[in-house]
């Protein structure tokens, strides 16, 4: 990975994302720290450079097309889309919703998705998969052939187990605690 842009990333989600007080993960887990990857996901820059960073993991995976759950999974898709036609990569973007729509086509899954392509479930954040592993279901229903899952940021609380019992590869940019030690490192006043 390109280790300038890397640092470059690690330090805005330090800044931008990580908050320390206690509260509920989407996985139902208590935590005393969170990160919310879109305050850095929405910045220009960020937004670039995790494009830029992901698609390293993309095409390493030798996936196809790319997608996840709607809302965590968008901003992060859209940066990857933004980065693979800078570089000239071949890979298609979509989401799941949360439930199929009741007008329109009715899809639970939308965007560029074909079935039949190697696809990798992608998220800004994992804990223990449970997100992702839902919209890995809908893909599957709708034909994909998921082989991967890739991350910006792995907390190490049991995502990674639950990606391998379903056979997926697990890559991911950061660690939490690499975003932690950052933080402390470098902290934010107020």
């Amino acid at each position: 990975m390109k280790s300038e842009e890397r640092h470059e990333l690690l330090a805005m989600l330090a800044r931008e994302s990580y908050f320390e007080r206690q509260l509920t993960l989407s996985s139902g887990r208590t935590s005393n720290y969170y990160l919310d990857c879109k305050r850095t996901l929405y910045l220009p820059r960020g937004a670039y450079l995790a494009g830029e960073l992901v698609l390293e993991l993309v095409k390493a995976a030798g996936v196809e097309q790319l997608g996840g759950m709607a809302v965590g999974a968008l901003p992060v898709t859209d940066a990857v889309m933004a980065a693979a036609y800078r570089n000239g990569v071949d890979v298609r973007g979509f989401f799941v919703r949360k439930e199929t729509k009741q007008h329109g086509l009715q899809q639970m899954v939308e965007g560029a998705f074909r079935p039949g392509l190697k696809t990798a479930v992608i998220d800004d954040t994992n804990t223990t998969g449970g997100s992702s592993l839902q919209a890995v279901a809908a893909m599957r229903e709708a034909g994909a052939n998921v082989i991967a899952a890739i991350t910006l940021v792995e907390r190490g609380e049991g995502a990674a187990d639950a990606f391998a019992r379903e056979g997926l590869k697990y890559s991911w940019v950061f660690t939490a605690e690499e975003v932690r030690a950052e933080r402390a490192a470098h902290p934010v006043a107020g």
